[in-house]
């Protein structure tokens, strides 16, 4: 047996420049040599070629998703912060790819909006002696959208790319609602989420409303985020759970940094295959051209500073039934169809206002990730994060003052809350916290 090894070089593209050995081995029988040749690098070459299959199938995945999701524009204006802002026409947004849509006539006011006590959005508690002051956009310096257009947050490639799978991309992980009454008190923080929330249950709701101040929370890994939200809950906690959720957000993995953004949500199937962030799938119907769904907001409250919030109130159109958004006094911005839903398709079941993190547990301790203004609720106004004016819409399309409001956190020394009640906050509550610190590991 004679064996010869002979250096070659392989042929494939991605082992340009690489060697690999090509054994013979020879047998003298009958004085004919037999040669078996076995080539060690065709192994190496189908992976890569799989390899490369892979990638590009990605590629061509990734590039039909944001064919999907980025409409043609109208117009398009450079945000300071570093977005594109898209003017899309109202009849071509992403709403519209939903079959159920494709004839859907957009309605551009409600049928009817709530009655009941307006407070005034720039009077604060008589004890704090200050007035809160006026949010807005980064990119309204740029410009602004033509009537009949509405703005979209353009998806760039590294967004979707940050996302576990262009499937998943825009969705928020299974089992993100807090459960005030779980009777697994482990059941969230399995899902690596941390809530501090106050909420109503036990009647049927029809909408909600709240003045949130506007923070900056600091978050400790890209893959965590901190919100600050209301939630319509409709349905059970277990596969069939509708949720329909506004607020703002710091979420590093979603955005790609870490500046405060305007956010909604909604599914109507507890997180698994319906529904996602602003308009990044086809749902909710945009009809107001100048606040854009995922954008920065700006300015941002400070400690022992200005303090800035926004209010946001979410109501069920008693005649056309779908669920509409206001945000702030001005702007009506659209509504959630109310053929998305199941449950949410009657009425809510339950609310909740507050506070989510994410706890990764990085280095196997709790995360420093903040929430709200990352001050624990004790220290009050100029300091904490608050919810004020905490209202619930009725059977009767009346905004009201929430009956039994209860409080809930899984760990009360990493955020907490705590709630209050008088004349100009109406109900209120303060929340959040650091995160990790000496009581929390």
């Amino acid at each position: 047996m004679i064996v010869d090894e002979t250096q070659v070089v392989s042929d494939s593209p991605l082992n340009y420049g690489k060697r690999a050995m090509e054994i013979t081995i020879s047998f003298s029988s009958t004085n004919k040599p037999i040669s078996l040749k076995f080539k060690q690098s065709k192994q190496v070459n189908n992976n890569n070629n799989r390899a490369r299959l892979s990638v590009s199938r990605q590629k061509l995945e990734v590039q039909k998703h944001l064919d999907r999701l980025n409409k043609p524009a109208v117009k398009s204006i450079e945000s300071p912060d570093g977005d594109t802002i898209d003017c899309v026409h109202m009849s071509h947004q992403p709403a519209f790819d939903h079959p159920y849509l494709k004839d859907h006539k957009i309605q551009m006011r409600p049928g009817y909006h709530p009655e009941g006590r307006v407070f005034d959005d720039n009077k604060v508690s008589t004890e704090s002696k200050e007035r809160t002051n006026p949010i807005t956009q980064s990119w309204h310096v740029n410009g602004k959208c033509p009537e009949g257009t509405i703005p979209i947050r353009r998806t760039k490639k590294d967004d979707v790319l940050r996302a576990s799978s262009v499937k998943r991309y825009g969705k928020k992980k299974h089992r993100a609602i807090p459960q005030p009454r779980s009777a697994d008190p482990d059941l969230v923080n399995e899902s690596g989420h941390q809530h501090a929330i106050a909420y109503v249950e036990g009647d049927k709701y029809y909408g909600a409303k709240a003045t949130l101040n506007v923070w900056e929370p600091k978050i400790q890994q890209p893959n965590e985020f901190s919100l600050s939200q209301l939630w319509i809950l409709g349905g059970s906690f277990g596969q069939d759970l509708n949720s329909i959720e506004a607020g703002w957000q710091v979420s590093p993995d979603l955005y790609g940094d870490n500046n405060t953004r305007l956010f909604t949500y909604w599914t109507s199937d507890a997180y698994q295959a319906t529904g996602c962030y602003n308009l990044l799938c086809s749902g909710f119907i945009q009809i107001n051209s100048e606040i854009a769904m995922g954008a920065s907001i700006s300015p941002v409250s400070g400690y022992r500073n200005s303090q800035y919030d926004i209010s946001i109130l979410v109501w069920k159109d008693p005649k056309e039934g779908h669920w509409w958004m206001q945000f702030g006094n001005d702007y009506v911005l659209g509504y959630w169809p109310s053929f998305l839903f199941s449950y949410l398709a009657d009425s809510a079941s339950m609310i909740e206002w507050g506070g989510e993190v994410v706890n990764s547990e990085p280095d196997g301790q709790h995360t420093s990730t903040q929430m709200g203004s990352g001050r624990f609720p004790e220290e009050g106004f100029g300091k904490s994060s608050y919810f004020r004016n905490v209202q619930v819409v009725d059977a009767s399309n009346n905004l009201k003052a929430p009956k039994g409001i209860g409080t809930f956190t899984e760990q009360s020394n990493c955020y907490d809350v705590l709630t209050g009640n008088n004349g100009d906050w109406g109900h209120y509550f303060y929340y959040g916290g650091p995160g990790r610190n000496e009581n929390c590991q």
